[in-house]
């Protein structure tokens, strides 16, 4: 008998959780990743549904045949960013599960193939490049740029996938695959406040803001920390500092968003002048114009300030995701159908978190739904959504899956 959402929850939530931080560390081609696949596959043949792994790494459980196409899929991943919640990503694998099984419950038959879809590597928490497995399905990520992506450990994605048991020979572009979706609906817990003050546990998604990650480089010579003069110094860690509170200030000037979030230096002693100082700047915005002079005006700020310290500084853009609105008529009418069948408002509402189904979005008409999350947290161990919440987010995505996939 197929696991209940309480009972799924349950079983997952013990994989890859760091008992220190208490946070989630589900990195892809990990064990705990293999831990999550292994889930998926039990998940799957629980309920008769067949199994089966893409070339890109992407794992797809079918109810019904896959090649007659006009497919309706749901899901969305199970990785994490280092110590996130138990939320992001998981709560729309289980909820697209236990939603089957609500249409099941109803005695619902579909006339449409039904796919749950569990995307690999969304977070790119491992690669440093966010939502691989659907970029490279979606033909956004090349095959060669995919081989020089490398983890902190030097280890290539294709040497990767390749310990793990899958060949990664064969990753690209899978436009027969994708020529079988007629539909993707993602649920996803709500990363930030929009729904938690109102009375209302589901939203529909109206947007992706654009996004992308920019690497700075901030290059000095190391030197003797305790011998070396202060007006000699070429330390580039002044210049990067200098940079981060401008980066703060310009965005929140902006109603924009950019974050520094990860940080490498050379050689990384502490009585050691810094010879590198590299770091990596998240920024999104609610227009590419207003995106474009933030990241302009920061990079303007870091080179100002590395002139001043005698250092150079080198930018490098590694992912960019352009601005994506959802299929309108797609959303209208899961909007529409959803607030006809509830006591409670269901906003529509942008976000400025990346997703598969942005990336999956210039493919096929592509929708996603917001569980309310009560204090807006995520990428945490504080990342939360309330039990009834979770539930109202299965029985919305119950209704749209009898609306697409069998009227």
């Amino acid at each position: 008998m197929p696991s209940s959402f309480q009972e799924m929850w349950a079983e997952l939530l013990p994989v890859g959780r760091h008992a220190g931080s208490g946070g989630y560390r589900r990195f892809a081609w990990t064990g705990a990743d293999a831990e999550c696949r292994a889930w998926f596959r039990e998940q799957a043949a629980a309920r008769g549904l067949t199994c089966e792994t893409d070339r890109n790494g992407n794992q797809w459980a079918w109810l019904g045949d896959p090649a007659a196409g006009d497919a309706v899929v749901t899901g969305s991943h199970l990785d994490s960013v280092p110590d996130g919640g138990a939320f992001d990503g998981p709560l729309g694998v289980v909820s697209a599960f236990a939603a089957l099984d609500g249409l099941a419950a109803r005695g619902a038959r579909p006339s449409r193939p039904i796919a749950v879809v569990n995307f690999g590597d969304e977070e790119g928490a491992r690669f440093g490049l966010a939502c691989a497995g659907s970029r490279l399905t979606a033909g956004v990520l090349t095959p060669e740029r995919a081989a020089g992506l490398r983890d902190a450990d030097g280890i290539s994605l294709p040497e990767a996938m390749e310990r793990a048991g899958h060949d990664p020979g064969a990753i690209g572009p899978d436009d027969e695959r994708l020529a079988r979706v007629g539909v993707f609906v993602e649920l996803h817990v709500e990363q930030g406040r929009h729904l938690a003050d109102t009375a209302s546990p589901v939203g529909v998604a109206s947007s992706i803001w654009p996004h992308g990650r920019w690497r700075f480089d901030f290059r000095g010579v190391a030197d003797h920390a305790g011998t070396t003069r202060m007006e000699d110094r070429h330390d580039p860690m002044p210049a990067y500092a200098a940079t981060v509170l401008a980066a703060r200030a310009r965005a929140a000037a902006a109603g924009a968003r950019a974050t520094f979030g990860k940080l490498s230096v050379e050689p990384n002693g502490v009585n050691a002048i810094p010879s590198l100082v590299r770091a990596w700047l998240d920024a999104r915005a609610a227009g590419q114009d207003v995106l474009d002079r933030l990241v302009g005006e920061i990079e303007g700020e870091a080179r100002e300030h590395a002139a001043r310290d005698g250092v150079r500084v080198e930018l490098t853009r590694e992912s960019f995701t352009p601005v994506v609105d959802f299929a309108p008529a797609l959303r209208d009418e899961l909007a529409g159908l959803l607030a006809a069948r509830r006591p409670y408002e269901v906003p529509v509402l942008p976000t400025g978190a990346g997703h598969d189904a942005g990336i999956l979005a210039a493919k096929v008409p592509t929708a996603m739904l917001f569980v309310r999350n009560p204090t807006g947290v995520s990428h945490s161990p504080a990342e939360h959504a309330r039990e009834d919440d979770c539930v109202a987010g299965v029985e919305a995505l119950t209704d749209v899956l009898e609306e697409l996939a069998c009227r």
